[in-house]
Formats: C-alpha cells, structure tokens, sequence
C-alpha cells in the first residue's frame, strides 16, 4: 500500500488528498498525519526535507511536490481525470492553476506568519499577503466565469478551493464580502464529499491529525483510571 504523508492542516497536502479521494484510491493509499516543524522528527527520517505531501509509492520511491504526487496518482488507473486539455484550451487551464497557485502560496506564507509566537511575526509579511489575498479574490470574482472553471473539476478548481478554504484557518482572511459569485461557485464545489472530507481544522481547534488519521511515530496514550475519594 501507498503511503501518503500530510500534515490536516496543509492546504498542498489537501490537494493530494482530494485526489485520492477523486480518483477512488482510498483503498490503495494510507493517509498518515506527519510531525513537521519540530525537532528530531521521526518523519524527518522518512523525508529529508520535512515537507508535505510526502508520498511513497508500492516500489518505495518517494514522491514530493503536490503537482508531482496528483498527476501521479491521476495516472495510476490509466485514465486520467485531471489532464491538461491540448492547444489553447491547455494553456488557459496552466494560466488559470498558476493564478490559483499564487493566491495559494501567498495564503500559505500568511498562515505560516500566523502560526509563529506573537514576538517573531513580521507585520510586513502579514499586511503583504492580506492586500495580496484581496486582490487575488478581486481577480477571482472575474475569472471564476471562465469556462474551465465552471466544468468538470479540474486541477485549477482543486487549487484554487483550496486556498479559500483556509479562511477556516485565518480569521483575518475575509474573501467572502464583496464576491457572490466566487462565493456561490466556492460553495457548491466545497459540498463534494472529497471536499468535506479534507476540510482543514480551524483556526481554534487543538493542532494535532482529526481522529481518522494516526500520527507518524506517535502512540494514543490511555488515560489512566481516576481514583475514587
């Protein structure tokens, strides 16, 4: 079996996610939670770089980069669903994945800010990527008419959800206001179960993998019995 590294929280680790879920793979892959960001991981061992997604394949190559790791697994049954379209109809849909993978990246470099110890933060960083992000949603209350936007899901659809999906984990990333239709569009592809599934947890909730996913490395502890008085 497929083992595919991730932390819930990340938005490229997402992307593979879906995939696998997309493709029906659930069954040939196991989603393990990683511990990234922290000394002497045990995942560290695994890869290197401590990145994620991570994905070993069944001959025990390792895969890294979420394009890398979806095309793959889109091309395992040999019929890929997540292709590029040819002739100029190819190049809208790499023009669209980039615009939708830059307002992804900004956001992931304005949670990242997020997450340091409040003394570390860069206000520089932070207020960039907030006007970055408002004139990415700009943008994308026009594009979200595109064609390919509105057909069968495609790699720019999976992106782009997925960086207005942190608004679950970015209080401050308020996108909605002011855009129906990149709402009304976000909304309904945010309902496909392979959505729902990999939603990521919010910005209140305790860090650490949801339930259904075990830790690299880690042991659920028990509890010990409370004594009676």
């Amino acid at each position: 079996m497929m083992k595919l590294y991730i932390t819930p929280g990340s938005p490229y680790a997402r992307l593979a996610r879906i995939v696998v879920l997309e493709k029906g793979l659930g069954s040939r892959v196991e989603i393990i939670a990683a511990k990234t960001r922290v000394a002497n991981s045990p995942y560290y061992d695994i890869n290197p770089s401590g990145r994620v997604p991570y994905l070993i394949c069944d001959d025990g190559v390792g895969l890294e980069e979420s394009a890398v790791i979806c095309a793959y697994l889109d091309h395992l049954d040999g019929d890929p669903a997540f292709d590029l379209p040819a002739g100029d109809e190819g190049r809208e849909a790499r023009r669209l994945e980039a615009l939708a993978r830059s307002m992804l990246d900004g956001l992931s470099v304005w949670g990242r800010e997020l997450l340091r110890a409040g003394n570390e933060r860069s206000p520089g960083v932070i207020q960039h990527e907030k006007h970055r992000a408002q004139r990415m949603a700009d943008l994308w209350e026009v594009e979200i008419d595109r064609q390919l936007m509105r057909r069968a899901l495609n790699m720019a659809q999976i992106t782009l959800a997925c960086g207005l999906g942190l608004e679950a984990r970015n209080p401050d990333f308020h996108w909605r206001p002011r855009h129906p239709k990149l709402r009304e569009w976000f909304d309904r592809v945010a309902a496909r179960p392979s959505f729902t599934a990999t939603a990521p947890p919010s910005a209140s909730a305790a860090s650490g993998a949801p339930p259904d996913i075990a830790p690299q490395g880690t042991r659920k502890k028990r509890r010990a019995p409370r004594r009676k008085r």
